[in-house]
């Protein structure tokens, strides 16, 4: 007898009451609306429509290759858009973004039911993310997106991310990656030279050593920041004789044994927040980050830094782990003064961080790489590439002044990066990864250091004149003045700036309530009316001050001129007259 299966309803409505399988290939399906068969075939025609059945032949198809010419064609129809006309492409099919509420779209998105067979072939699911799905994403790409650290990519890189999702190397050990490992050690060389400026000498004895490691990538950001505090405070509660490490015996143990009572790492106040989750998961909590409060340009107050690592070391009973100066922060862009930082750490023997997620790629650029100066005292840097590299997502890398500062992070495992092999997965947090080191050392090559400076003295140079033209409107107070490309600003009407500046305390307090009203409400209009985006945040300096709202451009689109920026400062000027016209005099 042949076997019976129940079948379940899919999205498409048909309930497969009987499944036959006969020789010879052929399927018999008994439906609600007939019987029908085929011969060695996967789709099953009913009155309306095909079904699709899960089998061995249509897998091996769906694997390894397009199911049909029909499919090939979609494919190739929708990929040569997105592979050579990519900002295009972006433009017709997303534009920045719909105006539809979270909230509808979240209703179409409830069905939690796998379905047991296929519910569409490749060709109508790439058709479905074209039409239906993209338009209802962002289109970071657009040049009047100008509020977040993501933007517009090279076309290239997208041939360069299939070429790595294809080959689909995993650079955790040699056997999964073999060249690229190698590769990878080249690239990290060439950014941690680009950093650190080391003589040729040292570069040609570490690039290939398999007994040394410059640096790593990882997924972003916060796992590069996250890995270099882990180097950090594993050196700081480093073995001894009658202790096996922090790694190994935990923090309560290292306390004991180093005579303290906690441990600490200090930070600008405008640091990322990742620094945060980075004390949570080194188990010193993350209230144990410290901020340190910020100048009037956000910059860390080095005074404040000193008096603190002072008073720290006069009661003795807390450990430093590590200062993290920032060079681009988040929020207004900032560079903290990383030389004083790095002779003020060096005197004081502590671990000294910086955190170049955003600013690193500036060191690119002869015109502007003074503004990192310092740098190169760090002993630690963090660099993200999907940021100013314009990679793709996910690449972060951290980079190390001393070559074995990594030792103290090793693992092995039988399986896998065992105990005398020279896998690059002994030493990096991630376990797999593709391999983003290969479409970095592409784009190097493709851009060239000249033309990746090209594209930050663009952000750089278009946000200052964005700054002048924001400080000739009498509607707008600049906030921050740029030192890289992002900036701060707000909808200020010129009576509100005059009671900032003569009032009363309990008048400027209750006029930052409106203005902070006012600018979150024209932020949120702007960004739900999809023609342009700016973000928004709040500054403090100080930890008593009360917070402000501002409205926060970044300029790394090198499509982004100042026409564009006078189209979307115009936008918010007029939303402002619509939507507080008690505001005008």
């Amino acid at each position: 007898m042949p076997k019976q299966l129940s079948a379940k309803p899919c999205r498409d409505g048909h309930r497969l009451k009987k499944f036959i399988k006969g020789g010879d290939g052929l399927t018999v399906v008994k439906t609600g609306n007939g019987i029908f068969m085929k011969t060695g075939t996967s789709e099953l025609e009913t009155r309306d429509k095909k079904v699709l059945i899960a089998d061995w032949n249509a897998l091996m198809r769906v694997f390894i290759r397009p199911e049909d010419e029909a499919c090939r064609v979609t494919l190739i129809k929708y990929m040569e858009q997105i592979l050579f006309g990519l900002h295009e492409f972006l433009g017709k099919h997303v534009g920045i973004t719909e105006n539809v509420s979270l909230k509808k779209l979240a209703s179409q998105f409830k069905s939690t039911a796998i379905c047991d067979n296929p519910e569409k072939k490749l060709s109508e699911v790439i058709r479905e993310l074209i039409k239906e799905i993209s338009p209802y994403g962002v289109n970071v790409a657009s040049p009047y997106f100008v509020g977040h650290m993501t933007s517009a990519i090279p076309f290239f890189m997208v041939h360069l991310k299939t070429i790595a999702a294809a080959l689909n190397q995993n650079l955790v050990k040699l056997e999964t990656s073999k060249i690229f490992s190698i590769l990878e050690k080249q690239v990290l060389a060439k950014i941690h030279r680009l950093i650190y400026q080391f003589h040729e000498s040292f570069y040609c004895e570490h690039v290939q050593n398999v007994n040394t490691t410059l640096g790593s990538f990882v997924e972003g950001g916060t796992t590069a920041n996250l890995t270099a505090l882990w180097v950090a405070r594993n050196r700081l509660f480093a073995p001894t004789d009658d202790f096996g490490g922090v790694e190994a015996e935990g923090i309560n143990a290292a306390y004991r044994k180093y005579g303290v009572r906690r441990a600490v790492i200090l930070v600008s106040r405008r640091g990322h927040y990742s620094l945060r989750k980075a004390g949570g998961i080194l188990g010193i909590g993350n209230r144990n980050i410290l901020p340190i409060d910020v100048d009037y340009a956000h910059r860390m107050d080095v005074r404040h830094l000193e008096e603190t690592i002072k008073s720290i070391k006069k009661d003795g009973d807390t450990a430093i782990i590590a200062v993290v100066g920032v060079a681009g922060t988040t929020e207004t862009g900032a560079i903290d003064p990383l030389k004083k930082i790095g002779e003020l750490c060096a005197r004081e023997n502590i671990f000294f961080h910086v955190d170049a997620a955003w600013g690193g790629p500036t060191l690119l650029s002869d015109t502007h790489r003074n503004l990192l100066e310092g740098i190169e005292l760090a002993d630690s840097v963090t660099i993200d590439g999907h940021k100013q590299f314009y990679m793709p997502m996910t690449c972060g890398m951290v980079y190390f002044k001393d070559p074995y500062a990594m030792d103290v992070v090793r693992y092995h495992a039988n399986y896998v990066n065992r105990h005398g092999s020279v896998d690059l997965g002994i030493k990096s947090l991630p376990g797999s990864r593709e391999a983003n080191s290969m479409i970095l050392d592409s784009a190097l090559k493709i851009m060239g250091k000249k033309g990746y400076a090209l594209l930050i003295e663009h952000g750089i140079e278009t946000a200052r004149k964005l700054a002048d033209e924001i400080e000739k409107r009498e509607l707008f107070d600049l906030v921050t003045r740029p030192q890289l490309n992002i900036l701060t600003y707000r909808v200020c009407p010129p009576h509100l700036k005059d009671i900032l500046k003569n009032g009363t305390d309990v008048e400027r307090t209750e006029t930052v309530k409106r203005l902070n009203h006012i600018n979150k409400t024209i932020q949120r209009i702007q960004r739900e009316a999809g023609r342009s985006f700016v973000s928004r945040t709040t500054l403090m300096r100080r930890q008593y001050e009360n917070g402000i709202v501002v409205l926060r451009c970044v300029i790394m689109n090198p499509m982004t001129n100042m026409r564009i920026l006078n189209e979307i400062l115009d936008e918010q000027e007029e939303i402002f007259r619509q939507a507080f016209p008690d505001e005008i005099p």
